[in-house]
C-alpha cells in the first residue's frame, strides 16, 4: 500500500514514504517522496507524479536526473508530465524527475555526502542500494524499494552525456531482452548500443529483476538541447502508443545503428583540444580527430581514428584532463 506520512505535507501536496501505484485512484497525482536525511537532520524529499488510467495496463516508470548535471533528462521528464495531464490512460505512467538532489544543487555529476569518510559517488554505480550502508547506498535503497521497484514493468532512465562532452540521442539496451531493445528503437534514436549492463547501474538492475529497461542519453551535460529533448519526449510518447497506454498512432521507427562495440579516444596528457569531426560523421582509419594545444597555443598532439567508425561522441569543453574523453567511436 502507498504509505502516507499522516499531518504532513509539504507546497499543499502529500508526503509518503512508499508508493503502490496500485492503490492510488484513477486519475493525476503529485507527492513528495521522503527519502532520508541529510546531515542536519532534514528530510529529503523528491517529487513523484503518477498518471493512473481506468484500464488495466503496463506500468512505466521514468527517472531522471540520478546524475545532477543532467538536465536534458529531466527537462525531458518535465514535458512527458506536462503533455499527459487530462489524457486517458491504460495502465500507470510514475515519473521521478530530480534523482539526485544533492548532485543537482551543486550542478555535480555525483552524490555529495557529507560523511568525510565517503568520497563523492556516482549514484548510478550503486544499485539497487543498501539501508545498512553509506549515505549514498541508503539513499539509493531507500528509492529502489520503496519507489521504484513495486511500480514498473518497463522502465526509461533518461541522462545526457557527461558535462565537457556530448552526444545523439543515443541508446542503451541489452539485446537479449525484447522489450528492451524494442523501446530503444521506439524512440528513434541516432544510435543504440548492445548493453549487457554494468554492476550497480539502474538499467542493469531494472533488467536483473525482470523489468525491462533503457538507458536514453539526450545530448550534452549542462546544457539545454530543445531539439533533443523535444525528440526524447515524442520517443516516450511512441512507447506508450506501441504498449497500449495512450490511444495514437505510432511513429514509424527510422532505422538507428546498432553496434556492440564503442572505440573511446582519449587525451594522452592535459592541454586545450579542438575536435576535427563532428557528431555521426563517418571516418576511416588513421582520419584525423582533433588536435591538442599546449598553453601556449603549441600544437602538441594530433588524434587519428584506430579503425573506421561514426562519430558518437566529442569533447565541447576545449580544456581537457589526461584521461578524458576526446572521441567516442560506435562501430555499426
Amino acid at each position: 500500500m502507498t504509505i502516507f506520512i499522516q499531518n504532513n505535507k509539504i507546497d499543499g501536496l502529500d508526503v509518503i514514504r512508499h508508493l503502490d501505484v496500485d492503490t492510488l485512484e484513477v486519475g493525476t497525482h503529485k507527492f513528495w517522496f521522503r527519502v532520508a536525511t541529510n546531515a542536519l537532520s532534514q528530510w529529503q524529499h523528491l517529487p513523484v507524479w503518477v498518471f493512473k488510467g481506468a484500464k488495466a495496463g503496463k506500468k512505466i516508470v521514468i527517472t531522471a536526473g540520478v546524475h545532477g548535471d543532467e538536465y536534458n533528462g529531466v527537462l525531458s521528464a518535465h514535458q512527458i508530465a506536462q503533455q499527459l495531464k487530462g489524457k486517458e490512460l491504460a495502465g500507470c505512467i510514475t515519473i521521478i524527475p530530480t534523482f539526485n538532489l544533492s548532485g543537482m544543487l551543486q550542478h555535480n555529476r555525483d552524490f555529495n555526502s557529507s560523511d568525510p569518510d565517503v568520497s563523492c559517488g556516482n549514484l548510478n554505480r550503486h544499485f539497487p542500494g543498501n539501508s545498512n550502508g553509506n549515505e549514498p547506498q541508503r539513499y539509493v535503497a531507500s528509492i529502489w524499494e520503496h519507489l521504484l521497484k513495486p511500480n514498473a514493468s518497463l522502465a526509461i532512465d533518461l541522462h545526457t552525456q557527461t558535462s565537457g562532452t556530448v552526444y545523439p540521442l543515443y541508446i542503451f539496451a541489452d539485446f537479449r531482452i525484447d522489450d528492451a531493445l524494442n523501446m530503444a528503437r521506439l524512440l528513434n534514436p541516432e544510435a543504440i548500443l548492445n548493453d549487457p549492463g554494468d554492476l550497480g547501474v539502474l538499467e542493469t538492475v531494472w533488467n536483473e529483476n525482470g523489468i525491462p529497461s533503457i538507458t536514453v542519453e539526450i545530448g550534452i551535460g549542462r546544457y539545454t538541447d530543445q531539439a533533443l529533448v523535444t525528440r526524447t519526449v515524442q520517443g516516450v510518447f511512441n512507447i506508450c502508443h506501441h504498449y497500449g497506454l495512450l490511444e495514437g498512432e505510432e511513429t514509424p521507427i527510422k532505422p538507428a545503428i546498432e553496434s556492440a562495440q564503442v572505440t573511446s579516444i582519449r587525451a594522452v596528457e592535459g592541454g586545450f583540444i579542438l575536435p576535427s569531426v563532428v557528431l555521426m560523421q563517418a571516418v576511416e582509419k588513421d582520419q584525423l580527430l582533433a588536435e591538442q594545444f599546449d598553453s601556449f597555443g603549441e600544437l602538441i598532439h594530433q588524434y587519428f581514428s584506430p579503425s573506421a567508425g561514426i562519430v558518437l561522441s566529442h569533447n565541447v569543453e576545449s580544456m581537457r584532463a589526461a584521461g578524458s574523453l576526446v572521441v567516442r567511436l560506435i562501430h555499426p
